[in-house]
Order: structure tokens, then sequence, then C-alpha cells
């Protein structure tokens, strides 16, 4: 009984030692990458640095500020169907 009251915790306790062995191991910053010991694991290749997407976030924030100042406009001047297209196509137009 002892004995399988063991196995079940070991068991239960397998799925997440898989996500440990998953995981790269943590580089250490006081170690140099030339101090790898010889025949051993090589060192590990830092990624490439993402490169920006085309837009800045803070060019895409203002055409959301400006629609939505826009919206506004439409519903405060109760616009409907085609009159609002065209009125949303000529105030964004001005950003």
């Amino acid at each position: 009984m002892r004995f399988s009251a063991v196995a079940a915790v070991c068991l239960s306790l397998l799925p997440m030692a898989g996500g440990f062995a998953a995981a790269p191991p943590a580089l250490r910053a006081d170690v140099p990458e030339a101090a790898a010991p010889a025949g051993g694991v090589p060192p590990a290749v830092k990624p490439a640095p993402v490169p920006p997407s085309g837009t800045p976030s803070g060019d895409a924030a203002a055409k959301h500020a400006k629609r939505t100042a826009c919206l506004k406009d439409a519903k405060a001047k109760k616009l409907v169907g085609a009159e609002k297209t065209a009125f949303l196509k000529n105030c964004t137009a001005a950003l």
C-alpha cells in the first residue's frame, strides 16, 4: 500500500519534470563564454534582435484616437448609413 502511494505521487510529478527538461539552460553572467569546458556543450548562440514593425505603435494609437473622436462626432450629429461613412472618411483623412 505504501509503495503504491509513493509511486502515484512520483507519477503525478512526471509531467512537471518534462517542462523543466524542455526549458533552455540559464546562462550565467559571471562565466565568460570562452570558459566552456573542452569537449563539453558548445556555448549558446544569442538570438538576433527582432527588427521593429513597419509602423510605430504611437502612429497606430494616434489613428485610433482620431477615429474614436470622429465616431463621437458622427454620433453627436446623429449621422447614419452613407452620410456617416462619408463623414468618417473625410474626418479621418484629415489626419
